[in-house]
């Protein structure tokens, strides 16, 4: 059989989890928390069970959660968004980045994507038939070249992949930033959006610029969310999209014969969790303290902090300390010193390799502190 993914094979985030296991490393690589979810939360979860809530939820997610979704938006940017016709529940963030793409993307269309860029991208739109086109952020400040940006669009460009806070990088877009995204579309009247906001509630610095605050780019967008980053539950794969009706309508349409619909039992006890409960805004201040603990303890190592302005994600310069591909060194540093991250040249088409490490500090204090102990060792 032809493959059509052929350059494609296992994620690197497989490949370093299996490493740090087998030399038992602390895995500071994939990007999940190693601490206890709320009590609340899986008290809500027994609740839902005890309720049966355990059939199919609504093609487009339970309603009960898309108001709670709908009423967190007001509550943040001041947006009303129709949670009937503008929100759907997804099977995660990646499930809603696929379909998006499918929804839009026809053979030759060509779509934008910033290197270093989250890697789920790229495949979906050569599975179906788009060209990426892959543009490089700013070096060291992962910031977009806006002007470069608008000298690659062509007639072809159907699609901007946009991500913010950056997984990687760990960067945060200012007000400029929107505004200069806002300038551009207007001068392309055929060009959508997807906007990857993951981890809108783990921001250190400014108010989070989602597109969403902007009437033209929320025009055009379809804006993914995680519930598995803000409510600590990767396993869960509850995501969602928003987007305006009429984009939303057709993302529905293949969304209902991809996953039709997500786990109805977990929808309940978010929905309950957010009723209830309004901590959100809590988390960025647990995640930055975690920083500055992981941070703090690595300032008298041999690496080089670069700027974390979001994401549960720190960049190390490690460029003092060897001249080794960061894949080689990423792999002798699991091995040798048991502590696994991820080369961030994998997030480049090009495969460019700056010397940086990308570590997860969504661990617990004492999981920080150990693995900051063996790599100022080095």
């Amino acid at each position: 059989m032809q493959s059509k993914l052929p350059h494609v094979g296992t994620t690197i985030f497989t490949v370093m989890s299996a490493l740090a296991a087998e030399h038992k490393a602390i895995n500071l690589s994939q990007g999940f928390p190693d601490f206890p979810v709320s009590d609340t939360l899986k008290e809500l979860v027994k609740a839902a069970l005890d309720a049966d809530q355990v059939q199919y939820a609504p093609m487009a997610g339970r309603v009960d959660l898309r108001q709670q979704i709908a009423a967190l938006v007001s509550a943040r940017h001041g947006i009303a968004v129709d949670s009937d016709l503008e929100i759907t529940i997804t099977a995660g963030a990646t499930q809603a980045i696929f379909t998006a793409i499918a929804t839009l993307i026809n053979p030759g269309d060509e779509v934008i994507l910033f290197d270093p860029a989250y890697d789920c991208y790229d495949p979906a739109v050569i599975l179906f038939g788009g060209k990426p086109v892959h543009l490089a952020l700013r070096f060291p400040s992962y910031q977009i070249d806006w002007e470069q940006l608008e000298q690659q669009i062509t007639a072809k460009t159907r699609l901007i992949v946009v991500n913010n806070p950056n997984n990687p990088a760990g960067s945060v877009w200012s007000e400029h930033d929107l505004k200069e995204f806002e300038r551009i579309l207007a001068k392309h009247k055929n060009l959508y959006v997807i906007s990857d906001e993951v981890y809108e509630r783990i921001q250190f610095s400014g108010q989070h610029q989602s597109v969403l605050k902007s009437e033209l780019l929320r025009s055009r967008s379809f804006v993914m969310y995680s519930f598995g980053k803000t409510l600590h539950v990767t396993g869960w794969k509850i995501g969602y999209c928003i987007a305006p009706a009429a984009l939303t309508a057709e993302f529905r349409k293949v969304h209902q014969f991809n996953v039709f619909c997500v786990n109805n039992t977990m929808q309940h006890a978010i929905a309950a969790y957010l009723e209830r409960f309004n901590d959100l805004d809590t988390i960025a201040g647990m995640y930055q303290a975690k920083r500055d603990l992981f941070t703090g303890a690595l300032k008298t190592s041999r690496f080089k902090i670069m700027p974390c302005e979001g994401t549960y994600f720190c960049l190390l310069d490690y460029s003092q300390i060897t001249g080794e591909s960061d894949v080689d060194f990423a792999r002798r540093l699991t091995i040798e010193h048991g502590v696994a991250s991820i080369p961030v040249s994998v997030f480049y088409q090009q495969r460019t390799d700056h010397k940086v490490l990308r570590f997860c500090f969504a661990k617990t204090d004492e999981t920080l502190i150990t693995a900051t102990e063996k790599l100022c060792k080095i």
